[in-house]
């Protein structure tokens, strides 16, 4: 079985993770648009490509998966989630399975607004947010909402243009300097972080890892310990099933006051799931039994607690003679 991973830039592990598990019977490519991006170069074999926004993008991609007879593909960035759902029908056309969750959905998570709205019908605590100046200060007069708090792109991922901040002044100041902010009521408590994924069969939730958040850096985990709770477990299964969700997913979660809040939902493989696989939640072979046409079993919490993950930096040597360098 063949595996074609998106932008696979830095993520090393996930790369080696699918190799891993493709075992002498499968193949795993890889794509990027730099041929600086280290993952690239664990996979089987590597297609340089061109930015997803330039024109033929799309053709290209499904040119790969017809010519290495692709039966599953993912991305690793954000920009690219919306293409595969939104062009799932071709994919599927040239018997290419897109491991992703409904278009729609992939557009919802991320809208942050419209998946405050989504979790607020829900039902399921979330921190306020407002796209309107004037209702924040109205609803920060009457006491609903108190300072810090977040200014952040209605749309945006990796931490990019996020502001903590303490004043009306500050607001009014990052609100002409970029388009499509919102205001997110700052959310004080211990942060976690799940690992899930929806059996892309049944739709059902298969396996959840949560990790207690110990240290961020550039809006990835990197550092955090294995955490177990059933009340948390369940909330989970019954967001990603209710919503329709597929594949892997990552969630961010605050507890206040012994309540847990969804803060962000990514759909896609979190940068912090090598901390599960490492723990025993194999989703690369969850990927590889769904394509097999298999359904799942439910091992929702099937690890240990306890177990620390620390980041640390590595280096790839590639001898480039003779080849032009794409940064």
């Amino acid at each position: 079985m063949n595996i074609l991973i998106l932008s696979a830039g830095t993520r090393d592990k996930v790369v080696q993770y699918f190799k891993k598990e493709a075992g002498e019977n499968g193949k795993i490519v890889a794509t990027d648009c730099s041929n600086l991006a280290p993952a690239v170069y664990d996979a089987d074999k590597f297609y340089l490509v061109p930015r997803i926004t330039a024109p033929g993008y799309l053709d290209i991609i499904l040119d790969i998966c017809k010519k290495e007879q692709i039966d599953g593909v993912f991305s690793l960035i954000d920009p690219e989630l919306s293409m595969l759902a939104k062009e799932k029908d071709k994919f599927l056309t040239i018997g290419t399975t897109p491991i992703i969750s409904p278009y729609e959905l992939v557009e919802t998570c991320f809208d942050k607004y419209k998946m405050y709205r989504m979790l607020q019908e829900m039902n399921i605590p979330t921190g306020k947010c407002y796209v309107d100046r004037e209702k924040f200060y109205q609803a920060q007069e009457r006491g609903e909402i108190s300072y810090p708090v977040f200014v952040k792109p209605v749309k945006g991922s990796a931490s990019i243009n996020i502001n903590k901040v303490n004043s009306k002044e500050e607001i009014d100041l990052l609100f002409t300097l970029y388009d499509d902010l919102m205001i997110q009521e700052y959310m004080d408590g211990q942060e976690y972080g799940a690992d899930v994924y929806i059996d892309m069969i049944t739709g059902k939730c298969t396996s959840i890892f949560v990790k207690k958040k110990i240290k961020m850096r550039a809006g990835e985990t990197d550092k955090s310990v294995s955490f177990k709770d059933e009340t948390l477990f369940a909330m989970l299964q019954d967001f990603v099933e209710r919503c329709g969700f597929r594949g892997m997913i990552d969630i961010d979660i605050f507890d206040i006051g012994g309540t847990y809040y969804i803060s962000e939902v990514n759909p896609r493989f979190g940068g912090g799931y090598p901390h599960a696989y490492a723990c025993g939640v194999n989703m690369p072979k969850q990927v590889f039994k769904n394509l097999a046409g298999e359904a799942n079993e439910n091992t929702i919490g099937a690890y240990k607690e306890n177990i620390c993950m620390m980041k640390y930096n590595e280096i790839c040597i590639k001898d480039m003679e003779g080849t032009e360098i794409v940064p």
